[in-house]
Formats: C-alpha cells, structure tokens, sequence
C-alpha cells in the first residue's frame, strides 16, 4: 500500500509518500518534497499552481491513500488559518478529483501513533520517522518530515485495525463474536469472556 502524506500550507505543502508493508515489513519512502507556489503571485493562482503541484504528486505516485493534517483548533493569527484553510482545501479537492481516497490526522494523533502521546516535540517525531524508515538525516525542510510522519501514523493506525479485524474474523469462525459472547456471558451471570 502507497500512502500519501500531506503538509499543507500556502507557502509550501510538504507531501511524502511511503511504501507500507501490511504486516510489518520495512516502510520506505517512495517519494518526498515540497509544492512550493510563487509567493509574489495572488491567492488565486497560488491555489492553482498548489493544485497543479498536488496532482502531478498524485499522478507520478499512485498512491493508495491520501492522509492531509487537519487544521489546529486554535491559531494565534487568525489569517493564518483561512490561508491553511485554503490550501487544505486545495490538497483535498485534488485528492477527490484523482479518486484517491482521503483521510484526515490530526497532530497529536500523529505523536500517538509515532511515539506514544500526544504531547510529543517536533523533534521527538523526526527522530522516529528517521527510525522508522531507515534515514540517514531527518528530512529537510520540516514540512517534508511533517507529512511522511503523516504517512506512517496513518500507515501504523491502518495496519493496528487490520489486525483487529482479522482477530475478529477469527474469533466470529469459532463462534466467538465478541459482542455476543459478552451479552452471552452477563445471561448466565458471568461476566464478559473477551
């Protein structure tokens, strides 16, 4: 599975794509680097030429899946957060009209997954995406680092659910659904088995 991770700002987007392995195997980077619009240019054609860039990503990747970072809750400047908004929007609407699907990954759902909290640092994270895809340095400039950490959260969070799915499997093939053996249990004043 190729997934696309994707920084998105109207200075620059970041994007990194990985190649993720479904049961653990070594990620790798398929590809990273930067969407970087004329800033002497108005907003409009900014957006357009942030939009050329995501798609010709989208064309020479393939990806499998499209992960964008969601907007913060709160912003110091306000002006800040329309013009993320813009350009979120952008990524967004390249993604759907290349009929990838697209998910979205907040920050800390990023640190979570990658290190284990949410309160993680910057620097915490780029160490583990490092690690994690076998890199010599950490990836420059850090919008690069953002989305290929993006790519792999989403990449760890969707192989967790695999496995999920498939105990599931398992256990509904021997008669172990989970939540009937729960409601199962509690009939006969046990409590629940899984």
């Amino acid at each position: 599975m190729i997934v696309l991770g994707i920084d998105p700002g109207l200075v620059r987007t970041g994007y990194g794509a990985i190649e993720a392995g479904a049961r653990g195997e070594a990620q790798r980077v398929v590809e990273a680097g930067i969407v970087a619009p004329d800033g002497r240019r108005t907003l409009e054609q900014r957006l357009a030429q942030l939009f050329d860039g995501v798609r010709d990503v989208l064309l020479a990747v393939s990806p499998d899946v499209v992960v964008v970072e969601e907007l913060y809750t709160v912003y110091r400047n306000p002006q800040t957060a329309i013009l993320m908004g813009h350009a979120r929007g952008v990524c967004c609407l390249a993604a759907g009209q290349a009929g990838v699907p697209l998910h979205h990954l907040g920050h800390s759902a990023v640190k979570r997954a990658l290190v284990g909290h949410g309160g993680a640092k910057k620097e915490q994270i780029a160490r583990m995406v490092v690690a994690l895809l076998h890199l010599k340095a950490v990836p420059e400039p850090n919008d690069v680092t953002d989305a290929l950490a993006l790519a792999l959260a989403y990449a760890n969070v969707h192989r967790h659910e695999e496995r999920l799915r498939s105990i599931d499997d398992v256990l509904t093939d021997h008669g172990y659904a989970r939540g009937e053996r729960r409601r199962e249990g509690a009939r006969r004043g046990r409590g629940p088995l899984l």
